[in-house]
């Protein structure tokens, strides 16, 4: 038997057929616990599972991968141009996926192992507090401006740090921005503790991964950068070539072709954004640090030509081949820095022992 589920916030349709296509039967059920458990004893073993990649799956996905059963997650935007109706409602969408998965043209998404979810999990929601971190830090910034005063001027510009901080709270300023400028800082507090809290976690976690050791080797890359790159793309043996993990990041150029003429663009960034995210970041990290490397000269030939954004970009997709190797290969960077790598390894260590 082959499933098709329709997934929503609040319920799900599915609908199941035969090898030959024909419709057995329909469910509609709640999108919760009880429900799902519920609907597992009308699956027989062996059963198929077809559904939409979207925000409200992994409920039904987790109790369908424990008990056993074959799931295909469907990529929404590929499903849409293989199958758009006009008719297009739950009860179609759901017998859809069932009919695609038949005929083994379902266009399907990487789901990770749970554990990896988990990581993935973890790691994101550090770079949230970090994004909120800037925010707050921004708008004192802004606060500061409007009094007047450079925040240059205090000692330490890096509103993060405990000193800039002190220096913060000795201003004299108007009432009302007092306020504000007291109840920022507490935010600030707030969420540099919560980042060092998920800083352990992560650390703890990398310290018994060989490969954060391998990607920490690269000078622009630490061990939350390392491992938020693994979580992100997952078995490195489901990519056949570096290409192709680099489309799936959405490093490569967007190609346009008619008859013998054809035109590179930007690049897709349709893909993994987060590990375009930490590749752009490392490579002009790993340039800076290694002006004499070959990445380096590469990085200084391209902005000569193109400009310093195009250069960074494909520094990153040069930086994310070298991590196709390296993790294929079980290998270190090649020019890596024995002392930078070890004071690393010794920040790692450091952190991981923190309760």
């Amino acid at each position: 038997m082959i499933v098709g589920i329709d997934v929503h916030k609040n319920y799900c349709e599915a609908a199941s057929i035969d090898e030959d296509g024909r419709l057995i039967k329909r469910w509609r059920f709640k999108n919760q616990s009880e429900s799902i458990q519920e609907f597992l004893p009308n699956l027989p073993y062996g059963t198929r599972v077809a559904m939409e990649s979207c925000s409200y799956f992994y409920p039904l996905y987790n109790e369908l991968e424990r008990g056993g059963f074959q799931v295909c997650v469907a990529h929404p935007l590929k499903v849409k141009l293989i199958a758009e109706s006009r008719n297009k409602n739950d009860r179609v969408d759901s017998l859809i996926l069932a009919q695609l998965l038949r005929m083994n043209y379902l266009p399907t998404s990487y789901i990770p192992p749970e554990p990896t979810r988990q990581n993935r999990d973890l790691l994101r929601y550090r770079a949230a507090l970090a994004r909120q971190r800037t925010q707050v830090t921004n708008r004192i910034h802004h606060l500061l401006e409007k009094q007047g005063i450079k925040t240059s001027q205090l000692s330490h510009s890096d509103l993060h740090s405990r000193k800039a901080q002190e220096n913060l709270a000795q201003l004299q300023l108007p009432q009302i921005e007092r306020s504000i400028l007291d109840m920022e800082l507490n935010l600030v507090r707030a969420l540099n503790g919560a980042i060092q809290n998920a800083n352990i976690e992560i650390a703890k976690e990398a310290k018994e991964n060989p490969q954060v050791k391998l990607l920490m080797s690269i000078p622009g890359i630490d061990y939350y950068s390392a491992m938020l790159l693994l979580a992100e793309i997952g078995d490195i043996n489901r990519f056949p070539d570096a290409k192709k993990l680099c489309a799936y990041a959405g490093l490569v150029p967007s190609v346009s072709q008619s008859g013998t003429r054809t035109i590179y663009g930007h690049i897709t960034k349709q893909g993994n954004r987060w590990i375009r995210f930490v590749l752009v970041e490392a490579a002009q990290r790993t340039t800076t640090i290694q002006h004499d490397s070959p990445l380096g000269a590469m990085y200084r030939r391209i902005k000569a030509r193109k400009g310093s954004a195009i250069a960074k970009v494909a520094c990153a997709r040069k930086l994310l081949k070298i991590i196709w190797f390296m993790l294929t290969r079980n290998e270190p960077y090649r020019y890596m820095d024995q002392e930078m790598f070890a004071g690393k390894e010794k920040r790692l260590l450091r952190t991981a022992s923190k309760t």
